[in-house]
């Protein structure tokens, strides 16, 4: 029996099973109920309806998805930032599956590593960053399988093996029911995107497909991503790499320029001031040279400069030096020589591999110019050995024409006002005259003579010439010395006079105890005169004179060479001497008394008194330097 239904009744029976609306099953009963329809019937059109309905329904919400999921990748294709990126990327899933919580394990091919990269809905501090060992838990499976895998209870799950650090985060997170989907990139598998519920739940096949075409676009815009910012890293090291190279050109250029200059210096007989200009103008920078004692510096870095430069004696290289930014210090050496160093302050050129070689450059043409100077130096100081030799001599024919050829050197005979004489062990001459010679400047005349090294200069003042002398030869051997500086009235006339003056001197003070001192001739003068040229003489009339008071003094701690030299100095006074030794009249007196018991009665005699004064005072003037 067939049964008829009006159009219009169809119509809203289709509207309803279509709306979007919540349309219940009363509106569609009521619908039927107004047609005259056998009960099957209306049931079999009722059952159609709500099929039609649940069919429309998932329509229009895959609809709302794939929209989403489009929508979601073009914003996702416009990011560049791969932190961000992942970060969206996640932010998305989320909203799409609706799951509880959402993250993304990036995968490591090297190791073969799963380790949680971005999360969201998570509460766990140690979710993030989760590392999961190859082969262990359902994203080693999604990994191993390249599909998607789902569990609908984790604690459950058989199909993977477990981890208990796995487990245990997993477990503290609260997460029950999980599915995992691949990122691929062509064969590659690059990560897995998970959503994951703190319930029991089964993933349905919508759910899976939705996720998975998610991944699919995910996949694809982070690998592209991931190829860009490694293009744009491949780019930037290509423009360090030229930058580099352009610097290097540059440096390059500049080395250039100085081994130029350094070889014109070489062939034109350059010296070392002039070494530094052309480096410090080719490197832009500052450069002092210091000699070998180091001078030249303002002194305030002296250790740290000495420490640097032992540093580079031993390499052969550059050091920069401690404390100052970037300064650099460079030895100058030739052989075992020590000559200098070279300082660098940098400037507008920051110091790099070429710069430091051709500093190192630079110090070894300074070492060979260094060492053509120290050659003519030594050339002319034998000239002036020689000439000063024959301006000394005995033979009247070798002292004919000094004047003359000493002229010749640019030497002046009339304008030497002063002559020293430096008394050192014979192994210390040498660098003596040497460090005397730069002392005493170019127009003195220094050489070894018998056993003194003599430097007559133009220095009008004996003793600032016998202390300038005595500067420059301690400083050079670092040894003690004694300079004795005598006044030239006229050259050649009187300077042997001169010389045997100063001397006898050098020979009488040591036996004073002055061994290491800048004096002039006429300072003691009166004890050149009394003892003359022997040391030994001076002692044996100390001895002669003073021998019981300095035996007593000797053996029992007394202090009788004080109180008479005391008594003396205060005219013959016990009451002056007293005051002048903080001692009372008496005791004084007590000590005359034995003065008198160990040089007899008449040691105040004028003569005998006399004698007595002088060996006190040649006592007194020794002990000093003895002590």
């Amino acid at each position: 029996m067939s049964a008829t239904i009006p159009v219009d009744t169809v119509v809203a029976l289709l509207d309803a099973a279509a709306a979007e609306r919540d349309v219940d099953d009363t509106e569609i009963r009521d619908l039927l109920g107004d047609l005259d329809l056998p009960a099957d019937a209306a049931a079999r059109v009722g059952d159609g309806i709500s099929r039609l309905r649940g069919g429309s329904e998932r329509w229009r919400r895959r609809g709302r998805q794939l929209t989403a999921l489009f929508s979601s990748a073009r914003e996702l294709a416009q990011l560049r930032d791969v932190d961000k990126l992942l970060e969206r990327l996640v932010e998305r899933a989320h909203d799409l599956v609706g799951t509880d919580v959402t993250y993304l394990s990036e995968f490591d091919m090297r190791t073969r590593e799963l380790r949680v990269r971005t999360t969201l809905g998570t509460v766990a501090p140690a979710f993030l960053g989760l590392r999961v060992p190859p082969g262990m838990g359902l994203a080693s499976l999604v990994v191993e399988r390249r599909q998607p895998c789902w569990t609908s209870s984790y604690s459950g799950m058989t199909q993977a093996p477990h981890d208990a650090h796995i487990d245990a985060t997993v477990a503290a997170e609260g997460l029950v029911s999980l599915l995992g989907v691949p990122l691929l990139a062509g064969e590659e598998v690059i990560g897995v995107l998970f959503a994951a519920n703190r319930v029991e739940h089964s993933f349905s096949p919508e759910e899976i497909s939705l996720l998975s075409a998610f991944a699919d676009h995910a996949a694809v815009v982070l690998q592209t991503a991931r190829l860009l910012a490694r293009t744009q890293e491949a780019a930037e090291e290509t423009r360090r790499a030229y930058g580099q190279l352009a610097r290097h050109v540059e440096a390059m250029e500049r080395a250039s320029e100085v081994h130029s200059d350094l070889t014109t210096l070489v062939l034109q007989g350059g010296d070392t001031t002039a070494v530094a200009g052309a480096l410090g103008k080719a490197l832009r920078c500052r450069v002092t040279v210091l000699d070998a004692d180091l001078e030249g510096d303002d002194g305030s870095r002296r250790d740290e400069i000495r420490k640097a430069v032992e540093e580079s004696r031993r390499s052969g290289r550059c050091v920069t030096l401690p404390g100052s930014g970037h300064d650099v210090v460079v030895a100058v050496v030739a052989g075992q020589t020590f000559l200098g160093a070279l300082v660098l302050e940098p400037g507008a050129v920051e110091f790099g591999p070429v710069e430091l070689r051709t500093a190192e450059r630079a110090a070894q043409i300074t070492a060979l110019l260094s060492l053509k100077q120290d050659a003519l130096v030594e050339a002319e100081q034998r000239v002036r050995g020689d000439l000063l030799a024959d301006l000394l001599s005995d033979d009247p024919q070798r002292r004919a024409g000094v004047t003359q050829r000493a002229l010749a050197r640019g030497i002046r005979t009339a304008e030497l006002r002063t002559l020293v004489v430096v008394s050192l062990p014979a192994e210390h001459r040498r660098p003596a005259a040497r460090a005397a010679g730069r002392a005493a400047g170019s127009g003195g005349l220094i050489g070894e003579h018998a056993d003194w090294v003599v430097a007559l200069t133009c220095e009008t003042d004996p003793a600032a010439a016998a202390t300038l002398i005595h500067k420059a030869v301690r400083r050079a051997i670092d040894q003690p010395a004694l300079a004795v500086a005598a006044e030239l009235d006229a050259v050649p006339r009187d300077v042997r006079a001169q010389l045997e003056a100063a001397t006898a001197c050098a020979r009488v003070l040591p036996a004073l105890g002055i061994t290491d001192a800048a004096v002039t001739s006429d300072e003691y003068l009166p004890y050149t005169a009394l003892f003359g040229p022997g040391e030994t003489r001076v002692a044996t009339f100390v001895r002669n004179v003073l021998g019981p008071i300095l035996d007593w003094d000797a053996t029992r701690g007394g202090n009788l060479l004080t109180t008479i030299g005391a008594y003396l100095d205060n005219r013959l006074s016990p009451v002056a001497a007293g005051r002048a030794l903080h001692l009372h009249k008496n005791t004084v007196l007590q000590r005359l008394e034995r003065i008198t018991e160990l040089l007899g009665d008449d040691w105040q005699e004028p003569d005998r008194l006399f004698r007595i004064g002088v060996a006190v005072r040649v006592a007194r003037l020794s002990a000093p330097h003895r002590g």
